[in-house]
């Protein structure tokens, strides 16, 4: 039985991973989160992949705080960059395969067409900054590993949009988004299972290294997802569209994301949810 090592089995995807498990019974899975494996020691890292003979590693850990890595870059960088390294070279020196899920914070978000993966990358933020470091470190120690791009992940788990924005619905008659910035929400029990597609793909010998894009199909703004959020839940809160400049934040956002995912579903034959569809799955498991 091939061992399959999940790292952030704590966070939203990883939870996703956990929930598809019963599914794939021919793997044993083992969960790892910051409580019981430091991704950031070498040693740790290559012990655990030594020995529990582990053929695949699904990285889903990351440092996700956009705005608070504008101040601690350093940490930022050690999570999704130094601790990336380290996962590429415990997988090729263990003849692991290994996943590794980056964003679409890489972008500049200036093209305003679906970003396609050979689209040259200028991310705006230290946290685009560490993700595509962490991209190019992995792919200098394990050029076959898979990186899959995604945008605006939510899920029933942890703390996300969707969930805030259901918490000051309930809260305030009016709320005030953005509509200038415009990308694809994605569920994480469809980047979930679209992981696992990669992962059955290798056991059928049509593992194909590289970079891929992964998000729902269709195309919105946070405040187009904000009013479908709202509605769904049947709440009455009236939403007010605003421009980014109205709005600051400490990092600077892609005013434009949407990812092309045409790679991924002629190499891998997925088919991807619209994303208004995967919505409604996720707020009925809410």
């Amino acid at each position: 039985m091939e061992t399959i090592l999940v790292t952030g089995a704590n966070g939203q995807l990883g939870n996703s991973i956990r929930l598809l498990t019963d599914q794939y019974p021919q793997y044993n899975f083992l969960f790892t989160d910051v409580d019981t494996l430091d991704i950031t020691d070498p040693a740790a890292v290559k012990a655990i992949v030594r020995d529990n003979q582990v053929n695949y590693i699904l990285n889903c850990a990351a440092y996700t705080a956009v705005d608070k890595a504008e101040d601690n870059e350093d940490l930022c960088r050690r999570i999704n960059c130094y601790a990336v390294r380290i996962l590429g070279e415990a997988a090729r020196e263990a003849g692991a395969k290994i996943i590794h899920v980056s964003t679409d914070y890489v972008f500049s978000g200036t093209n305003y067409r679906p970003y396609k993966e050979t689209d040259d990358t200028r991310p705006l933020s230290a946290y685009g900054r560490t993700k595509l470091a962490g991209e190019e470190a992995l792919m200098e120690v394990c050029p076959d590993a898979v990186i899959i791009r995604t945008a605006w992940l939510y899920s029933e788990f942890g703390s996300n949009f969707v969930k805030t924005v259901l918490r000051l619905g309930k809260e305030r008659d009016e709320l005030g988004f953005v509509f200038d910035q415009i990308g694809t929400p994605t569920y994480a029990g469809d980047l979930a299972a679209a992981i696992l597609a990669v992962v059955t793909a290798g056991e059928k010998g049509t593992f194909v290294p590289g970079i891929y894009h992964y998000s729902n199909e269709g195309v919105c703004s946070w405040y187009d997802f904000t009013v479908k959020i709202l509605q769904i839940a049947g709440i009455e809160c009236r939403v007010r569209p605003i421009k980014s400049k109205d709005f600051p934040t400490r990092a600077v956002r892609p005013p434009y994301s949407v990812l092309n995912k045409s790679k991924i579903k002629e190499i891998y034959g997925i088919t991807i949810p619209h994303w208004e569809a995967s919505l409604h799955v996720c707020m009925e498991r809410m």
